[in-house]
């Protein structure tokens, strides 16, 4: 059986750090930016466009308050079709490739509103991973060598943006918890309690064919 382990994260609270070791330990593969790189693949649209979308979104999400609230997701355009390279086309084709994944192979995958567009699939477990402000903080100031005041404009603008970006493709809150399996602190449980308890609910909802992947991995 493949699955996939969807992880939505709050900026300087570990969560790409903790999507990465859970990847290592489970031997399957961590998905991030690769995933423009697939979306290029799967359809024929130079990766740069993708890339540019990611920052015409922020832009207009970061400057405007009027935006769309309801999903974005649907079908992919042909080449031949109005609007087969605009934000939303690309976006889809990002859907896409995540829904073909699922059926190819297992995978941990960071953000990218992941947990939505897959939220039909039952052999898929959505986390969401947080942390407290000053835990963020420091974590920031430790990372980038900023001052105090630097982090919390930093994660401030970037927790903002991923919340508005997943409104503007979905329609749904980012930080509700209703739309994850499962919630964790990581400055309370540290990375390897999260990733132990990742797997334990993983083993829950998947049941005897993770547990034997598990198994083989370790």
């Amino acid at each position: 059986m493949n699955y996939a382990i969807t992880i939505a994260r709050g900026y300087g609270s570990g969560g790409r750090r903790i999507g990465q070791k859970l990847a290592d330990k489970l031997n399957i593969d961590f998905v991030d930016r690769e995933l423009l790189q697939l979306a290029s693949i799967e359809s024929g649209i130079n990766e740069a466009l993708f890339g540019q979308a990611d920052e015409r979104v922020k832009k207009s999400l970061l400057l405007f308050k009027n935006i769309r609230r309801s999903s974005h997701l649907g079908d992919v355009l042909k080449p031949e079709q109005n609007g087969f390279t605009s934000d939303e086309n690309l976006f889809n084709y990002q859907a896409k490739v995540l829904r073909s994944l699922t059926e190819k192979e297992s995978f941990v995958v960071m953000g990218r509103a992941a947990d939505f567009i897959l939220k039909d699939y039952p052999n898929v477990l959505s986390v969401n991973i947080q942390a407290s402000q000053k835990f963020c903080v420091k974590a920031v100031m430790d990372l980038m060598g900023c001052s105090e005041k630097e982090a919390e404009s930093r994660i401030e603008k970037i927790d903002r943006y991923r919340a508005e970006f997943y409104k503007y493709y979905t329609g749904r809150n980012w930080n509700n918890p209703e739309n994850f399996d499962l919630c964790l602190n990581s400055e309370r449980l540290g990375d390897d309690n999260c990733i132990r308890l990742i797997i334990e609910c993983a083993k829950l909802k998947f049941g005897p064919d993770f547990n034997k992947r598990e198994t083989e991995a370790e």
